[in-house]
Parts: C-alpha cells; sequence; structure tokens
C-alpha cells in the first residue's frame, strides 16, 4: 500500500467511526426520548405485558446503526474487538476460571472442600473480582480490564497445566498473561508480558470479594484480616473489622487476605511499591465475608519489553502447607499475636505435631482431643500435684493460722508478718498454688488459639455437634433479643453449658478444699462469677474448644481427687510441718529484705 492509499484508508476509517459516533448519539437520544415518552404513557394507560415487550425492544438500536458499528469493530486491532468467554484452568486441588475480557480470574474452587451447607466450596466467584493495569494506549492510557484476549490452553509433559491470554492492541503494543498451575497443589504461577509500551509507572489494582464458607458469617468476619510481608523481611497485619484503609509505606514482597480456614495471596518476584489496602466487611449479603481493593504499582523496566513474575496461593489456611513454600505465608495462620504472641510456638513446636501425630492414628477428632487432654494433663500433673500440695499445706496450717488472726485483732500489718514467719518456720511457700498454675496459663492459651484454626476439626462431627469447627446448637431462633442476643448470641451451645458446669462444680470443689481469706470476700466469689461472665463468650466459640475444655475441667476434678486421696497424707504432712518448725530457718536476701521493709512499715504506723 503506497502513501496515498495509506492516507485514503485512514480518512475512510476516520469518516466511519465519525459518523458511527454522531449516528449513535442521535440514536441514542431518539430512542431514550421515545423510551420515556412510551413509558409515561404506560403508566397512564397500562397495557398487557406484551405491549411492555414490544416497546422495549422497539428502543434498541435498529440493524443499520448495528452494521455500522460491526463494520468499525472490524477495523479495529483484536484486543478492542472480542467477545468475553470463560476459561477454566485446573488440576487435582483447584479450578479457576478466567475471564477473556481483561484475562483476570473470576471465580476460584477449591475441589477438595466443600461449605458447610455441603456446596461447591469458591473463595470467590462473579465479575466484581478482578486484576487490572493501567498501561499506555494510543490515545492516554487503558485498562486491561477492557481489552479482550486470546486464549491457549495447553498442557505440559509433566503435568502442568497452562493457559496464555495474548491481547494484541496494534502497533506492536501487546499484553500477554500466563497463568499455570502444576498438576498437583494451591500456588499457581501469574506472569505479565508488555510488548512496546514502556511506561513511567503501571498500576495495578486487585478486588476480591471473599465469600463465606462458614456456619456462622459473624464469626468469619471477626477472623478476616490482611497480611503483607514486606522485602525486608519484616512482616504485619491487620483484623479488618467491619472497614479498613491502610497505605504501607515500604515495598511489599506478598499480600495477603486470610478468612477463617482458607486464604489467597499474591506474591511478587520483584515486590510491589504504593500498596494502598481498602477492605470491608460491614456488609448486608448474608454470602459475602468482605469486599477488599489492594491497589500497588509494579517496578518501571527500561526498555519496551517488560516482564512480571507472581505467584498465587489460593487454598486452605492450612500452617504446614503454607510453610512449604519457604515464603512466610505460615504466618498467616493465627498461632498466637499480640501480646499473646509467644504462644505460638508452643503451637508449632508440640500442639500440632502432637494433633498432627494423634490424628494420623486416630480416626476421631473428638478422641484426638480427649487423648490431647490426657496427655496435656499427665505431662502438668508435677505442678498440679506442687499446687495441691501446697493447697494442702495451707489447709494444715489453716487451725494457727486462725488463732493468728485472732491474737493480731485489726492489725492487718502484724498478721501479715507473723503469717510470714510461720510459713517459713514450717517450710511453705505461699506462691506454691499459683505458680503451678501460671506454667499450666500457657497452654490453655496455646489451644484457645490452635483449636479454631485446626483446619482438620472443619466439619467433622461427633455426638449432637455437627461441625466442631463452630459452635454446635441444642436451641435457636431469630428473634432479636436486647443484651442477650449480643452478649449471648441467638443459640444454646450444650458443650459451652457442660464446660461452665464443670467450671463451677471444680470452683466449688477447690473452694472445700482450699482456705479462704476472711478479708478478702471478692476471691472468694470469682471463681463462680468468672466461668458464668464466660459463658456468652464462648458460647459463639467453636465446639471443639468449649468440649475440650469440658474434658479438661473433669480430667482436673478426677485428677485432684486421686492426687489428694492417694497421694496427699495430710496427717503425715502435719507432722512434717512440726518437724520442720524445729530446724533452722534458711533466710534469703530477698526475704530478708522483705521483712526489713514490713519491720519499717510496722514502724511508721507505730508512729
Amino acid at each position: 500500500m503506497d502513501k496515498n492509499s495509506a492516507i485514503g484508508f485512514g480518512l475512510l476509517v476516520a469518516i466511519l467511526i465519525g459518523y458511527f459516533t454522531y449516528s449513535n448519539y442521535e440514536q441514542n437520544k431518539y430512542h431514550a426520548q421515545k423510551t420515556a415518552d412510551s413509558i409515561a404513557y404506560a403508566k397512564a394507560h397500562p397495557q398487557p405485558l406484551v405491549d411492555a415487550a414490544k416497546m422495549i425492544a422497539a428502543a434498541k438500536p435498529d440493524s443499520a446503526t448495528q452494521a455500522i458499528n460491526d463494520s468499525v469493530r472490524k477495523l479495529l486491532p483484536a484486543a478492542y474487538n472480542g467477545t468475553a468467554q470463560e476459561v477454566v484452568l485446573e488440576n487435582s486441588k483447584l479450578a479457576i476460571t478466567i475471564n477473556t475480557k481483561g484475562a483476570f480470574p473470576t471465580a476460584a474452587k477449591l475441589k477438595d472442600f466443600t461449605t458447610y451447607a455441603k456446596q461447591e466450596l469458591f473463595l470467590f466467584k462473579g465479575a466484581s473480582n478482578s486484576m487490572s493495569m493501567i498501561l499506555p494506549g494510543n490515545n492516554g492510557v487503558i485498562a486491561t480490564s477492557d481489552l479482550y484476549f486470546s486464549p491457549n490452553v495447553k498442557t505440559e509433559v509433566n503435568g502442568d497445566h497452562t493457559v496464555e491470554l495474548v491481547a494484541d492492541m496494534g502497533g506492536g503494543k501487546k499484553v500477554t498473561m500466563v497463568y499455570s498451575l502444576p498438576a498437583e497443589g494451591y500456588m499457581m504461577q501469574y506472569n505479565i508480558r508488555l510488548s512496546g509500551m514502556p511506561a513511567s509507572s503501571i498500576p495495578l489494582t486487585w478486588d476480591l470479594k471473599g465469600l463465606n464458607t462458614e456456619k456462622d458469617v459473624h464469626n468469619v468476619r471477626m477472623s478476616t484480616q490482611i497480611y503483607y510481608h514486606y522485602k525486608d523481611g519484616e512482616d504485619d497485619y491487620f483484623t479488618v473489622n467491619e472497614e479498613k484503609n491502610k497505605t504501607l509505606d515500604k515495598s511489599v514482597q506478598w499480600l495477603g487476605y486470610r478468612q477463617q480456614y482458607f486464604s489467597t495471596a499474591l506474591i511478587a518476584d520483584e515486590g510491589f511499591s504504593k500498596v494502598g489496602i481498602k477492605s470491608n466487611t460491614k456488609l448486608t449479603e448474608a454470602d459475602i465475608v468482605s469486599k477488599s481493593t489492594f491497589t500497588f504499582d509494579l517496578p518501571v523496566k527500561a526498555g519496551s519489553e517488560q516482564a512480571y513474575a507472581f505467584k498465587w496461593y489460593l487454598g486452605p489456611n492450612d500452617y504446614k502447607t503454607l510453610k512449604s513454600f519457604g515464603l512466610h505465608l505460615d504466618d498467616m495462620v493465627p498461632y498466637g499475636y499480640g501480646i499473646f504472641s509467644f504462644v505460638k510456638y508452643i503451637n508449632k513446636w508440640l500442639l500440632l505435631p502432637l494433633f498432627s501425630f494423634l490424628s494420623s492414628a486416630v480416626g476421631n477428632l473428638a478422641l484426638v482431643l480427649i487423648l490431647m487432654t490426657i496427655i496435656i494433663r499427665l505431662a502438668l500433673s508435677f505442678f498440679t500435684y506442687k499446687s495441691f500440695l501446697s493447697t494442702a499445706k495451707m489447709r494444715v496450717l489453716k487451725p494457727e493460722l486462725d488463732e493468728l488472726r485472732e491474737q493480731c485483732g485489726d492489725d492487718k500489718q502484724k498478721f501479715s508478718m507473723e503469717q510470714m514467719k510461720l510459713y517459713k518456720t514450717a517450710g511453705v511457700n505461699p506462691l506454691g498454688g499459683c505458680l503451678p498454675m501460671l506454667f499450666q496459663l500457657p497452654i490453655l492459651l496455646s489451644l484457645y488459639y490452635f483449636i479454631p484454626t485446626a483446619l482438620p476439626l472443619r466439619q467433622s462431627s461427633f455426638l449432637w455437634a455437627k461441625d466442631l469447627s463452630t459452635y454446635d446448637s441444642i436451641a435457636s431462633w431469630t428473634t432479636q433479643i436486647p443484651l442477650l442476643s449480643s452478649m449471648y448470641g441467638n443459640h444454646v451451645s450444650l458443650f459451652t453449658l457442660l464446660m461452665t458446669a464443670s467450671s463451677l462444680f471444680l470452683a466449688v470443689y477447690n473452694r472445700n478444699n482450699t482456705p479462704q481469706d476472711p478479708n478478702n470476700p471478692m476471691m472468694k466469689w470469682m471463681p463462680f462469677i468468672f466461668p458464668i461472665f464466660l459463658m456468652g463468650f464462648f458460647n459463639k466459640m467453636a465446639a471443639a474448644l468449649t468440649f475440650y475444655y469440658f474434658v479438661s475441667n473433669m480430667l482436673s476434678i478426677l485428677q485432684q481427687f486421686i492426687i489428694q486421696k492417694f497421694f496427699i497424707d495430710e496427717k503425715k504432712l502435719h507432722a512434717e510441718i512440726q518437724v520442720n518448725k524445729s530446724k533452722p530457718v534458711a533466710t534469703s536476701k530477698w526475704a530478708e529484705r522483705i521483712a526489713e521493709i514490713q519491720k519499717q512499715q510496722a514502724n511508721k504506723n507505730k508512729k
């Protein structure tokens, strides 16, 4: 084609585009007015449904306008002239649906899992999920979400499944998206290649609408978190909790979105910059957990050819699976954070191996929880014994303490000093009953984090509990009752009631076997108030957790009975204390310092 022919052809295209634009504008204006008039007339003169259908059809562009539209489209580059269709990329674990308009995944199905309602489980699904870049176009910029891509699906020899999508924008400009899944696993490779489009910046927007997969959408929303791992090695997270907006000031290696049992994370080999995060769980839709938008820039490279490599995780929030990638993705498993972050090491190094071993050996997970409780109780039996022994010593000394209280009267300072002397001569440590319990506290906290995140417990049933990963319910109602519904919920969990009842029984049992301080009545009633106070909180927790605490309470009662019945002889203990009184007391410097302070305080009170 010579120069004159090219100019003539270009003018022809310009005339056609101009005519089409003007004609389309006039047609739309005419039909809009016609439709408005028809609707107004229809309201005044109601007609059968068939007339309304004819009216809507009459408002559509005529065949001549459509023909011009089709003619112009044929002259445009392939990226602007296409039809949206869906391509499915799948392996044994995942099925990813990709829309050729925009070349982004619109659905991610996990094949090995189902929802609480036993439906297919999708992490996300629908056109509102998108991944779009802003690129330099012929006249300004263009979003890849507006381009049509030509797909090419292929399977590699090693079992990898790949789909390559190409958008040819003409003039040497081309966008290529490549998605690849291994034969097994949840990690997808995602590559972007840009040709003929050097840019000063490449902004990218990721829209994600998380779907509910569990029984209680409120609980899932409460556990929805955004994680991010910086390129310098640090990481952080935040719980969405209704609506959150955050801007990160450092380059990020990966961004992760976590729900209760499933998560997705986008990992960039070269990192992201200018990261902005907007997420919201304050929604009215019962099937949607959250809506999130991530914005960031890709690093700009010199030259007309630019390539970017990503990894994209879409799968269960399983610690071992996430740990295997070596990218710190296992941080998305909340084994402990905040002031209790130390318990995550107990979960990773003790409870997880124990739970995995018992699960592989025993099929019933409720039995696994019982065995875990027994093993933990036996492991802590030394501290339990020391605690009960200290309590028994205090009980033996109670008559002598009552005599001291009568002798000292209202002088609490004097009574405290005499009490410490009695403890020293008898060889009794007043903190002996508390310290062993403090050693058990980290285990209780660890289980509080571990059990609600244990994926194998999901959809595992036991007795009346259909799913141990959520609350069990023997009665429920829909009416919102002030205070009760917000604090307790609209259901009754039997395992929570059993846990509370066993806690109260344990409190009564301990009260009858523990000397009470008459000067501190609050401590007398606290063991009874605390379980009732926690009943509303645990009523909404996983049945596996409340079941564990119930079993733990019952074993504690049994263990305490056995120790006191067969291992502690109070008569013999009393004789040993009397012998200790006759022995010289070895006082530590710390004890001497405390005694000196008490003495000085007593002298000040006399003045």
